[in-house]
């Protein structure tokens, strides 16, 4: 009986661990600018699925880590989601 509770707990958390994968899909895109004293850089990239845009040139927020591993012309790939309403790189590979 208890090995039927940790294949079901395996299988839950397998399970749950696919669908934030899928929720995390980076976006390609390239670092057109960056304005690190205001905290936002300008990215031209693919279509943001998660946020149902369209491929495009816009501008993001970004924290100081975040922008430490970017320079201006770098290719990145990224996740960006709104943050307290505003559009923001949460993740970079």
């Amino acid at each position: 009986m208890v090995k039927l509770y940790i294949t079901a707990a395996v299988a839950a958390l397998t399970l749950s661990a696919g669908f934030a994968l899928a929720d995390g899909d980076y976006t390609k895109g390239k670092v057109k600018k960056i304005n690190a004293d205001a905290g936002k850089v300008t990215i031209i990239h693919e279509e943001l699925t998660n946020l149902d845009m369209p491929a495009m040139t816009m501008v993001f927020r970004a924290n100081e880590e975040m922008m430490a591993k970017m320079s201006e012309g770098q290719d990145i790939e990224f996740i960006a989601d709104r943050v307290k309403g505003k559009l923001t790189v949460t993740e970079l590979k």
